[in-house]
């Protein structure tokens, strides 16, 4: 398909990196209908400036109610996207709605609070770097660090903060992929939704029954003492979004920052100079690589007109935040290099692959401390690390939502003397 027609692009179920398609579809312009699966028609927001609008506009809404083809009952039950326009939760809630469930976990995500977790994000990070090491050395040397460390870090401090036992931590990987993958098949797609279901059932019945300082209790404690603040299925759709969010975004942005950085060692040697910082690397890579790549969905709650397009009434939009953090007109020419001392331009953030506006992404905070932790620990242990195949090689996810690869295998050289 020619991306220079205004022929609706094809988004590809199987994933792939997005980042030639979006520099097509980007000098189009900076909004362009799509083809979600199923052959149902969308729109995506590419360009940073008309993200940043769309993100905040006060006629955009995140509710299903008003996602048309929904509505009139043309989307099928295993339509692999339902459930993220579906699960009850603050990312399809708007207004009052949004703010209520928001303000539920919201304390937990403070930038105080998160400092807090700071000393068992590295006692964690510390122990997973010893596993790491112990993998290697039992395949001679290489060892897959988005299995070993990239994914069991962010996971664990989730489900430590949620209260979640370590036994659901691999199950729960396994169907939050599913429900995020993009090519999966209906019936595969309805059961792993149902199965992820019962699961955090399981999860918030046991916190019920052993309730502890953890949030899950708190969020059941607030359902049980008035239920106006928390239906049933708001405490699940709850718990589902913090554990995908909050272990996915994060596991795709340390695979990607080491992904950039062995593949740009003279960046890594700014780090390593103190020309820049470890927090400079992870806001770098949320531009230029960003953990997710299409973030569904938004509806227009009247026929809208962005930077020239218009996007009807009902459509679902896609948070194009891949095509954004590379945007020329908001980056500059060279918008397409990593690089770890890129300043801010005027009037644009580095990028805005944690969202804008009232759904800003919560777990922010603790994204970029996890990330920033595991990055410096990783590369001060491991100095030689280096990806074991061509980054060519390495399979991608089979997702347009998650941007990133599958397994990271790497050489982790000679460890530092401590």
């Amino acid at each position: 398909m020619d991306d220079r027609t205004g022929t609706p692009h094809l988004l590809d179920p199987s994933g792939g990196c997005p980042h030639a398609a979006n520099a097509r579809l980007l000098a189009r312009g900076a909004v362009a209908p799509v083809v979600l699966p199923g052959d149902v028609e969308g729109m995506a927001v590419l360009g940073h400036e008309a993200l940043r609008e769309f993100l905040s506009h006060p006629d955009v809404a995140k509710n299903a109610a008003h996602f048309t083809a929904l509505r009139e009952g043309r989307i099928a039950e295993g339509w692999p996207l339902l459930t993220f326009a579906t699960v009850p939760g603050m990312t399809t809630a708007d207004g009052d709605d949004h703010r209520r469930l928001r303000s539920l976990v919201s304390r937990a995500f403070t930038v105080r609070r998160v400092e807090e977790l700071r000393p068992r994000v590295v006692e964690l990070t510390d122990s997973l770097l010893v596993g790491l090491e112990r993998a290697a050395s039992a395949d001679g040397g290489v060892a897959d660090l988005r299995r070993h460390f990239a994914l069991p870090l962010p996971m664990g401090v989730i489900c430590e903060l949620l209260g979640v036992d370590a036994g659901y931590r691999d199950r729960l990987h396994h169907l939050s992929s599913q429900v995020v993958a993009t090519d999966i098949g209906p019936a595969e797609a309805v059961a792993a939704n149902r199965e992820l279901v019962a699961v955090l059932g399981e999860i918030a019945a046991d916190r019920a029954e052993r309730p502890g300082d953890d949030l899950t209790s708190g969020l059941i404690a607030a359902r049980d003492e008035d239920g106006d603040r928390l239906a049933p299925q708001e405490l699940i759709g709850t718990l589902l979004l913090m554990i995908i969010a909050g272990h996915e975004t994060t596991l795709n942005l340390i695979t990607n920052a080491v992904r950039a950085l062995c593949g740009h060692r003279d960046q890594l040697a700014l780090v390593r100079k103190g020309e820049a910082s470890w927090a400079d690397v992870v806001e770098e890579t949320l531009r230029w690589d960003a953990p997710v790549s299409y973030f569904p969905f938004r509806y227009p709650v009247r026929d809208l007109t962005l930077h020239g397009t218009l996007i009807p009434k009902g459509t679902p939009v896609l948070a194009g935040y891949s095509a954004a953090g590379r945007d020329p007109a908001a980056h500059g020419t060279d918008a397409d290099r990593f690089d770890v001392t890129r300043p801010a331009r005027p009037g644009a953030a580095r990028g805005l692959s944690l969202g804008h506006g009232a759904h800003y992404c919560l777990g922010a905070p603790l994204a970029r401390l996890e990330a920033g932790i595991a990055l410096e620990r990783l590369f001060t242990r491991f100095p030689g690390l280096d990806l074991a195949v061509p980054e060519p090689e390495l399979p991608r996810h089979s997702s347009f939502v998650g941007n990133s690869v599958r397994t990271l295998p790497v050489r982790l050289g000679t460890p530092a003397a401590y």
